[in-house]
């Protein structure tokens, strides 16, 4: 499995998702479901913000996070001191496990990074044991992020590359109203259902917002280190002026909202 996300350094992701992605966690569980002596499988787990949240709910027997990003597995594997817990590198669309392996299946902001989605869907499904759960979320990047969308807007009116960033940012896979649930329709999944999840995403100041994108992290990232010199400066100019809004450097707050959607396995 090829990914779109672009990862360089642990604590880079951390700064630019990581902190977010602990925060949506319990509001996911939550939705999914889990319950004590239950197996669960968190795939695409990137630094364990579920994982761990899912050790701290109830108390699983068994949780396995795998993530196709040595970076991350590494990161996660040296966090953990749980010995429910287990951390491997493995593949979204092909699932190194037995059917009906899991008494849930969970994938916390991954299948849109996923190129087929769908296949790592059913992969999920295959893995679960019959009545068990497949739930994912996924960020709503078109309307739904107005901190993202405030810096792919303002490099799309500066550079051609800009509106090509755009145009992937806000249209990856899985990210439409409905589509996941179809998704899950389509690969088999029963009592399919989709809700809304939202948290906040509070910044000290500018540089606490832009300094993981600028050093290269995520898709945003990598959009600016493929830029030269000078227009690196240009572009962090504006989105520095888009972020202050005519106002002093400062805190800044913006409510984000996330995709879920599970389903039981027949």
């Amino acid at each position: 499995m090829t990914s779109s996300f672009n990862v360089h350094d642990a604590a880079g992701y951390e700064q630019l998702m990581g902190r977010w992605s602990q925060k949506l966690a319990p509001l996911f569980i939550d939705f999914a479901g889990i319950a004590d002596g239950e197996k669960v499988l968190d795939v695409g787990c990137g630094t364990g913000s579920l994982t761990f949240a899912l050790a701290k709910a109830v108390d699983p027997d068994e949780i396995t996070g795998i993530d196709y990003s040595p970076v991350f597995v590494e990161a996660a594997a040296r966090r953990n001191t749980d010995p429910r817990i287990t951390i491997r590198q493995g593949d979204a669309c092909a699932l190194p496990f037995e059917d009906g392996a899991f008494d849930r299946a969970l994938a916390l902001l991954v299948l849109h990074f996923v190129p087929d989605a769908g296949k790592a869907v059913s992969e999920m499904r295959r893995v679960v044991r019959p009545g068990g759960i497949v739930a994912a979320s996924v960020w709503d990047h078109l309307g739904g992020m107005p901190g993202m969308r405030m810096m792919v807007d303002t490099v799309a009116a500066l550079n051609e590359g800009g509106c090509r960033l755009r145009d992937r940012y806000c249209f990856q896979p899985m990210m439409q109203p409905g589509e996941m649930k179809r998704t899950f329709i389509e690969q088999g999944l029963d009592a399919v259902t989709q809700t809304e999840l939202m948290i906040r995403m509070n910044y000290r100041d500018f540089d606490d917002y832009w300094a993981p994108i600028a050093a290269g992290e995520g898709p945003l990232g990598k959009y600016m280190t493929a830029l030269d010199e000078a227009e690196r400066g240009r572009v962090s100019a504006a989105v520095r002026d888009a972020y202050e809004a005519g106002r002093p450097d400062g805190p800044r707050s913006f409510a984000n909202i996330a995709w879920a959607c599970r389903g039981v396995v027949s």
